[in-house]
Parts: structure tokens; C-alpha cells; sequence
């Protein structure tokens, strides 16, 4: 017997919610839509530009493309913002941003570029107002506790931790950064993104209806390696390749796919949920210790279920969706909502690029982060999005060391977690118990 689309998605979505009750599903008609009141979501405000204030010295500490890029974004977001000082623990890649720097106008003089594993102290005891956090994830706590020491407001870059004592170290800063009146903004895009935050108010006004489902799918290709050359120590090894080891990146489901968990638990009202069973593996990559695969379902307290899977393999069919299912709809979250039987019930007004009135138009959030964050310390107003970027980040690593231990992992045990991976110092030369292998599930696996 046929089945249409509409009794499809009413039983599928039955069957997701388990035991809990919704009746305009059951009883087979389309649900009345009510009037949705989007004045009572609140979400920031998107400006072109950063209002006129103060003039503000940026550091960048980490000098690599998504270093060099936070530092022309903070320098375009307004008037009045200059790059005063860089560091990096290598000089080849601190001459390169420097270099390229240059060329947008933003010139650093030589007494204010460090290189080493202190760069960030120099750099953040300069005299700059905010400190941009571009490092390797791995350095993430320790700079930004200098940082917060030393009183400067910062731009953090996803993700802020690789592991949960790192984590849970970046939550207790973050209230500090709080208490101390600083303004914190994490590179976690999409809550700056204009189409973003116009779906997500629709959907948080009620447009689906409750939320029972999500489907979450970030395929690609792989990144970058580079191979080990004679004379690399393992230290030097690592951090050269650090978005191939664990320790250095948190693995690419926290280095990456995090802009999507991130999404999607924004979009669920930044809810955590408390299971995730999840496999992986590892088919191409070549070097390092991480996997290329992994695909993760969270369990939250509700029953509801989301299913996130990520891969970067070369050579393979790619998607890229955050996917919401509720009693009323669906939504892409990016820009598009949709009634049960697939029709669109409203799509965010992307403006033609020759069209005369480009008010819908979508600022780049790269640069839109920075303008929230130049515009909450020039007005003194507080910001600090740290607790939501942390729980993200643990909703990730749930998933991460899932795939790896092959065992369910809760939410009480990223809480209390022992696992640190990163050293507790930082020199060139060898790293103790370095093993270029993958986690194989089933085997002991610390959680």
C-alpha cells in the first residue's frame, strides 16, 4: 500500500518522540498555524559597522589563516581598530600573516611581533585593549587565562577547549571575564549570521511547532597535512600538523563540525542532551591520530533524538545541512522553513546582487562577530557568549569519545571527566607516549 508523504513524516515523527504525545499529528489533518509573535524572541542585533568610539588596539595571537583573517575582520567591522601586536610559536608563520597583512593596509611593526610558546604574554602585555585567541584549540585555556589576568577583552575562535578539564577550566573563566565586566565573543558564525538569526526566531516563536527530531550532516573533504621532515621534532611535528591530532584540534568533530552542533543546540534553546552513542573511524587519513569519520546520536531528557554524522574524505558525494523537525514543519535553519507536506511557508529574502535595496542583504559574520564585539565595549554593554560556546564544545567531544571508546557516554560524565589531553608544558623536542595511532572502539579508552 502507497503511503504519501504526509502520513510518512507523521509516523516517522511518531515513532522519533517515543512515548510523548502530539495529538494534531494523530488525528490526521493539518494543524491550525497560529499567529507567531517574533517581538518576544531575542536574538543581536546585525549592524553594517561597528558604532564610532574609542579607538581599540587588537593582539592576534596565532598567525595561521583563520588568525590572519579574525585580524582584517576585527580591523574592517569599524573606525578606529588596529592590529598593534602578533605572536605565534613559529616565525615563518608570523612573517607570512604579516606579510599578508600588509597587504590589506594593516602594518605591524617589528618590536611588537613575538615568536615562541610565551609570544601570547607579550603580546597580551602590550598595549592592546582586546586580544584575539587564534591559536591551536589546545592553547585555548591557558591564553585565555592570561588574558583574563591582564584584563583585555577577547574574540575567542571555536572551539575554545579539546578536552573536558579544559572545558570546564574555560566555563569558570568565562563567569570571571563576567564578573570582571569584559566583553567575550566566540567564532561559533552562525549566531551572527542575519539569515541564521531571522529562521531562528521564526522557529523559536513556534513556526514548527515543538521540536522532535533533528538531522545534522557536515560531508567534505579532508583538510591539510603535512608530512614529517628529518629534523621535526615530535613537538614541532604536532603543532605544524595540528589539525590531525586530538590533543592539538579535539579531533574535526570538535574543530569543525561544531559549527553545526552549535547550530542545531541553539536552535533546540540551547538544551544539552544526556547521551550520545556514536561510531567512527578512519579510512584515509594519513597522518595523526584522529578519525575521518564519525556519526553521533544525542539522546536528551525528553526521548527526542538528533543524529549528526560529519567526513572529510576527498573523492566522495558531500552535503551540508542542520535539519529541524517539528509538529508543525521543518527547517534548514539557514534560511528556508517548511509545512509537513514540504511546502515552503517562508524563505529569508535573499536580495538579487544587482537588486537596488540590498537591506536583507547578509553581512559576512566573520566580520559581524567583531562588530557585536567592538559595539559591546565601546557602549559598555555586557557580552559574553562563552557558556554557550562551552556547551557546544562538550556536546562534541561527547560524540568524539563515543566513536572512540565505542561506549555511551553522558552528559554527568563529561561534567566530571578526568581526560586532559594537552601537556601541562610546551618545549620543542619529544613528546612522551606520542603515538600516531587511531583509537580502535571496543578497546580501553579513557573517558
Amino acid at each position: 500500500m502507497a503511503i504519501d508523504r504526509r502520513e510518512f513524516l507523521k509516523k516517522s515523527m511518531y515513532t522519533t518522540v517515543g512515548a510523548v504525545a502530539v495529538p494534531s499529528l494523530l488525528v490526521g489533518c493539518t494543524p491550525k498555524r497560529d499567529k507567531i509573535d517574533l517581538d518576544s524572541v531575542q536574538v543581536p542585533e546585525i549592524l553594517l559597522k561597528a558604532p564610532d568610539g574609542k579607538p581599540l588596539r587588537a593582539g592576534l595571537i596565532g598567525c595561521g589563516g583563520r588568525g590572519t583573517g579574525a585580524a582584517q575582520n576585527f580591523v574592517e567591522s569599524g573606525n578606529g581598530l588596529t592590529i598593534t601586536a602578533m605572536g605565534d610559536i613559529f616565525e615563518d608563520k608570523m612573517e607570512a600573516s604579516r606579510a599578508e597583512l600588509k597587504t590589506k593596509g594593516i602594518e605591524v611593526p617589528d618590536d611588537h611581533c613575538f615568536v615562541g610558546f610565551d609570544a601570547y604574554k607579550k603580546v597580551i602585555d602590550s598595549d592592546i585593549d582586546v586580544v584575539l585567541l587564534c591559536t591551536p584549540p589546545a592553547f585555548r585555556p591557558i591564553h585565555f587565562a592570561y588574558a583574563l589576568e591582564k584584563g583585555k577583552h577577547m574574540f575567542v575562535e571555536k572551539p575554545c577547549a579539546v578536552d573536558p578539564v579544559g572545558a570546564r577550566q574555560m566555563m569558570a573563566l568565562a563567569k570571571q571575564a563576567s564578573a570582571k565586566g569584559l566583553c567575550v565573543i566566540s567564532g561559533t558564525i552562525r549566531r551572527s549570521q542575519k539569515d541564521c538569526i531571522e529562521t531562528y526566531k521564526r522557529v523559536a516563536a513556534g513556526m514548527i511547532g515543538d521540536i522532535v527530531s533533528a538531522h545534522v550532516v557536515r560531508y567534505g573533504g579532508k583538510l591539510w597535512h603535512i608530512s614529517r621532515k628529518p629534523g621535526m621534532t615530535d613537538m614541532e611535528y604536532m603543532l605544524r600538523n595540528w589539525t590531525n591530532f586530538c590533543w592539538t584540534s579535539g579531533d574535526f568533530i570538535v574543530e569543525q563540525f561544531i559549527h553545526e552542533i552549535d547550530m542545531m543546540t541553539w536552535f533546540l534553546g540551547d538544551i544539552h542532551p544526556v547521551k550520545a552513542q556514536a561510531t567512527g573511524g578512519r579510512a584515509r587519513r594519513v597522518t595523526g591520530d584522529m578519525y575521518d569519520q564519525i556519526s553521533v546520536e544525542y539522546v536528551y531528557e525528553n526521548g527526542r533524538r538528533a543524529h549528526c554524522t560529519s567526513r572529510q574524505i576527498d573523492g566522495c558525494d558531500n552535503e551540508h545541512c542542520v535539519m529541524l523537525y517539528g509538529t508543525k514543519g521543518y527547517t534548514n535553519c539557514f534560511d528556508t522553513i517548511f509545512d509537513l507536506d514540504g511546502n515552503v511557508i517562508w524563505k529569508y529574502p535573499h536580495p538579487e546582487t544587482d537588486a537596488e535595496d540590498q537591506s536583507m542583504a547578509v553581512p559576512n559574520p566573520y566580520v559581524e562577530e567583531h562588530i557585536r564585539l567592538v559595539r559591546a565595549i565601546r557602549e559598555g554593554t555586557p557580552l559574553n557568549d562563552m557558556e554557550s560556546h562551552v556547551q557546544s564544545v562538550l556536546i562534541a567531544m561527547m560524540g568524539r569519545m563515543a566513536a572512540y571508546s565505542g561506549k555511551f557516554v553522558t552528559w554527568d560524565e563529561m561534567l566530571t571527566s578526568p581526560l586532559k589531553l594537552v601537556p601541562e608544558t610546551f618545549e620543542f623536542g619529544p613528546v612522551p607516549d606520542m603515538k600516531e595511532e587511531f583509537p580502535l572502539p571496543g578497546v580501553e579508552y579513557k573517558i
